[in-house]
């Protein structure tokens, strides 16, 4: 039986830079390595694997987030990733306290939302979309 999702893995073209957009939003930094070699490659089902990880989390919480640079093989780009309607993985959604209060602290740093925050009539959530690094598309949400 699952028992929680402990990690969602982004493989991402930049490390450094998104490890350090993360750390902005509150991400805690964990476990960080290098990994190589014919047990990694197995697992992934890529000849010579080279890359760089690390394990980021929020204060008191238990799912982690995992970003992967890839050196070797090199990572593609799906010019559509970044799009809400393509299948597969589309966002991270974060809740939050007060999400006027969090959309004008990431302002502040300069980072830009998608739209204004809206409120899905439905159930009174209040919801807003931006992009991170690589173009991670990531919802503010304040229930």
């Amino acid at each position: 039986m699952f028992k929680k999702i402990n990690h969602v893995n982004i493989v991402v073209s930049n490390l450094d830079e998104t490890k350090a957009f993360f750390i902005q939003l509150g991400f805690e930094v964990g476990d960080e390595s290098d990994l190589a070699g014919e047990w990694i490659s197995s697992i992934v089902g890529l000849p010579d694997v080279k890359a760089r990880y690390v394990t980021l989390s929020l204060p008191n919480t238990e799912t982690n987030l995992e970003l992967i640079e890839y050196a070797s093989p090199p990572s593609g780009k799906d010019p559509y990733m970044d799009k809400a309607n393509q299948i597969g993985f589309r966002h991270i959604a974060f809740e939050v306290d007060n999400i006027d209060d969090e959309v004008s602290r990431l302002k502040d740093k300069g980072l830009k939302f998608l739209s204004a925050v809206h409120t899905y009539p439905k159930t009174g959530k209040q919801l807003v979309y931006l992009w991170g690094p690589d173009r991670i598309l990531l919802e503010l949400a304040q229930y």
